[in-house]
Parts: structure tokens; C-alpha cells; sequence
């Protein structure tokens, strides 16, 4: 979910038999993902299939966790080493100027974010109604108002950005609230060597869509994600500003602690 998607589906041209742009229906002349027959950003890997539901699935945060923005500050995120950039209107955090990163950072973590696009915002694709949560500043569960809006299954909403799409569209109409409950696992390191990738399970409106699923690195655009040789143990979350004046709320985080652990 490159902020050059804001520019999505320009020129298309003709190689080999096919047109190849950033967009549904289309290949995008972008690497091979492993282990699949589609590219990168490929528009015609099979749309996740639509699951209707009730809608975001609000959950108040255990006595544990670590509230990220609660309604009425934020206090929590900064933007460049500075104050974030973004506002707050009507208890939700609006996408504005600059991405904000949180002040602390993360391992394993569950995490709640609840979302939304304005319902009156034009959106095409990936324009209009994008956003992103990269855990660990480097792992993108992508943002997006993917409710009668196609684009390429692997950056829709609930998608591992560039890798792996949703099991199924859970998105709701533009203008309601979405929620997100994330659970993650960074990756295990021996040396240089990762000897385990970065785990993610993803539940969207109360439906599971991503499976305890691995991440191939860290999110990557038109390229194909690896793993660094070194890897920090911990990193802040960070919401992308890709133009968009998405909404947030109830937004918290649970560190998961060890097995037989008192602490």
C-alpha cells in the first residue's frame, strides 16, 4: 500500500499478451510471489468472496492493555520525532499530513483498532479509502474500504500488503465502522538466520481472515518481501497517511506475555 497507489491505475501498456497495471483485472508485471502462480499487486489472483455481517465488533480494552488512543488525544503517537500529525474530531484520530508511529514499541501483541472511511469520500481501487497498521513499523495489515470496491486481492482490506489477501471480504458498507482484532508474533531470529517468520492472525467484523498466517518479511511494494539479516526484537506500530482521511478509534494493545509466567 505504497503512497504511490494514490496514483492507481495509470498508464497500462501491452507486454507479452498482457496489460499490466496496478489494478483489478489486470497483471502487474511484478515479481512472483513464492509458492503461488500470481505476481505481486496481481489483479488477476481470485477475489476474496464477500461474507456479509454485522459490523465492527467493539471491545472495551482488558484491564492490561495499553490504550493507543482512547477518544480524546494523542498523546501516544508522534510524527517525525515531533507531535502527530493527525487530528482528533468526534472521539475518532483522522488520517492527516504525515504517518504517526507510536512512542512505544511492540513484539507480540493482540491488538484492536476500530475504522472507517468518510461516506461520502470518492474511492477507486486503492485511492479514496486506504490506510495501513505495520506492525512493528514493518509488518502492513492493510487498510481499506474494500466494500464494492475491487482492487488487487493481495492489498485489500485484511490482506498481508503484497502477500497474502484476505480468506474472504468481510468489509461493510463505506461509512460504517470496521474492526480489526490482531493477534502477532514477530519473527525468530538465530543469528542471522530466521529460524521462525512473523505470525499473524486477523479478525475482521468478528470473522477470522488471515489464519495464524506467516508473513514472507517485512511489507514491501511491487517487490518481493525477505527477511534482513538483523532484526530488532521490538518496533512501534505505525498507520500509514496514504491522502486519506481515514478514522480510527478504540485502538489498544495487549504484549503477550509467556506460558508459566507470573508476570
Amino acid at each position: 500500500m505504497s503512497k504511490f497507489h494514490y496514483f492507481a491505475l495509470c498508464a497500462l501498456f501491452p507486454v507479452a499478451g498482457y496489460v499490466f497495471a496496478d489494478g483489478f483485472g489486470v497483471k502487474s508485471g511484478n515479481p512472483l510471489i513464492t509458492g503461488t502462480p500470481y505476481e505481486v499487486h496481481d489483479g488477476t489472483r481470485p477475489q476474496p468472496r464477500i461474507v456479509e455481517n454485522a459490523g465492527s465488533v467493539s471491545v472495551k480494552p482488558p484491564a492490561d492493555a495499553i490504550v493507543l488512543f482512547g477518544g480524546e488525544n494523542l498523546d501516544a503517537w508522534t510524527s517525525n520525532n515531533g507531535p502527530a500529525a493527525w487530528e482528533v474530531k468526534n472521539g475518532a484520530m483522522v488520517a492527516a499530513k504525515a504517518d504517526v508511529v507510536t512512542k512505544q514499541s511492540f513484539g507480540a501483541i493482540q491488538l484492536h483498532a476500530e475504522w472507517r472511511a468518510p461516506a461520502e469520500r470518492p474511492v477507486n481501487g486503492q485511492s479514496g479509502g486506504n490506510s495501513g497498521i505495520f506492525l512493528m513499523g514493518r509488518y502492513e495489515v492493510q487498510v481499506l474500504q474494500s466494500h464494492n470496491n475491487k482492487t488487487y486481492p493481495d492489498g485489500q482490506a485484511g490482506s498481508l500488503y503484497g502477500q497474502c489477501p484476505p480468506l474472504v471480504n468481510a468489509t461493510t458498507a463505506q461509512g460504517e465502522w470496521q474492526s480489526y482484532d490482531v493477534i502477532f508474533t514477530p519473527p525468530v531470529y538465530e543469528g542471522e538466520t530466521v529460524k521462525e517468520p512473523a505470525y499473524v492472525t486477523i479478525i475482521h467484523n468478528g470473522v477470522v481472515v488471515q489464519n495464524h498466517r506467516p508473513y514472507l518479511g517485512p511489507s514491501s511494494h511491487k517487490t518481493l518481501a525477505s527477511y534482513p539479516k538483523n532484526h530488532p526484537e521490538t518496533g512501534p506500530i505505525r498507520l500509514q497517511f496514504h491522502g486519506d482521511p481515514m478514522e480510527f478509534r478504540n485502538f489498544w494493545v495487549r504484549p503477550l506475555g509467556e506460558y508459566d509466567s507470573e508476570k
